[in-house]
């Protein structure tokens, strides 16, 4: 639309794409408002708008994934997390162990992390391994303690969700509900988070493309929620020295193709915790808008992916060098 396309105009497309037994999507930004036509073949019905006033162009989306496409906002989304901004250009640190094992190492972790500039608490209530032999987490008592650590240090909470079930009970303790690689296309999960109102952290599949990943964006998006965060954790290769793969490349490729947020897990990345700052490092350089780290008071004593785990003191020097690479890239943590 046109920037001086008035309200009734805007509505007027509204009402006619509805008309057409279409979808409206609404991108309101500050120089303009963009209305993407959702459903089949929606630009063979271009000449049904061409009469209305008000509009500036039309263009095609050729991109499968339309509501996450740079096409359809140009402007980058920042996810507003109770005043935590994902997505501008200061980067958000988010760290804490991968399992949340008890209340008094949590809040131990949390203070700490809270004390180095992490703005963001993670910790894995339900964890969904590969061996059913695993800890698989503390369920809503470790909800709770995240609750309780939140309250004492003002950081915010994110934590994987594993089941469409599950998503309301994890709404009601968790600011950012996680998304992780092996439920990347769990369609009746993605939709369900999509509905919950809440922000949704979305890693990519282990095996997935970038496209792929984008299209169960798209399925979060369609649900009318637009705080989607993309997170690189790492996909598989033929390559063993390492626990996965950490796809640079889809840092700087992703923000190119969509208007989301992309922060990346190195811990989950490397499998390594001495690999974890050199990739956070290059993750930042690269143009990650923020990082998700694991970190525990005694990674030897981890129940869960303690190889990966930075103790604070690693922690530390982690948010020193980080702070250093803000400073020559002009930019700082949030």
């Amino acid at each position: 639309m046109s920037h001086t396309a008035t309200d009734s105009e805007i509505d007027a497309v509204v009402d006619r794409i509805d008309e057409i037994g279409l979808k409206a999507e609404l991108s309101r930004g500050e120089e303009r408002t963009v209305i993407g036509v959702i459903g089949g073949n929606a630009y063979a019905y271009k000449d049904a708008f061409s009469h209305l006033g008000g509009i500036q162009e039309i263009i095609p989306i050729t991109k499968p994934f339309k509501l996450a496409s740079r096409e359809f906002r140009r402007n980058d989304t920042v996810v507003d997390v109770g005043g935590v901004k994902i997505g501008n250009d200061e980067v958000v640190v988010m760290a804490g162990p991968c399992s949340v094992e008890g209340e008094e190492m949590l809040l131990d972790t949390a203070r700490h992390v809270a004390a180095q500039g992490a703005r963001v608490l993670r910790g894995g209530a339900f964890k969904p391994r590969t061996s059913p032999y695993s800890f698989q987490g503390l369920g809503e008592s470790a909800l709770k303690m995240m609750a309780a650590a939140r309250a004492e240090t003002g950081l915010k909470v994110v934590t994987e969700v594993v089941s469409p079930g599950d998503v309301a009970l994890v709404a009601k303790y968790a600011d950012i509900l996680q998304l992780g690689t092996r439920n990347m296309q769990n369609y009746a999960l993605l939709q369900e988070a999509g509905r919950s109102g809440k922000p949704v952290l979305l890693k990519r599949g282990m095996s997935s493309t970038i496209e792929e990943w984008l299209l169960a964006a798209e399925y979060i998006l369609s649900q009318g929620n637009r705080d989607v965060i993309l997170c690189e954790r790492g996909i598989r290769t033929f390559e063993t020295a390492t626990r996965f793969t950490l796809d640079l490349n889809a840092v700087p490729l992703v923000r190119e193709l969509s208007h989301l947020p992309v922060i990346v897990d190195p811990s989950q990345a490397t499998g390594r915790w001495s690999l974890v700052g050199p990739m956070s490092l290059a993750a930042v350089a690269a143009g990650a808008n923020g990082l998700i780290i694991e970190v525990h008071p005694q990674p030897n004593q981890a129940l869960s992916d303690g190889a990966q785990s930075l103790d604070f003191e690693s922690f530390d020097h982690l948010m020193v060098d980080l702070r250093r690479l803000l400073g020559a890239m002009q930019k700082q943590l949030a």
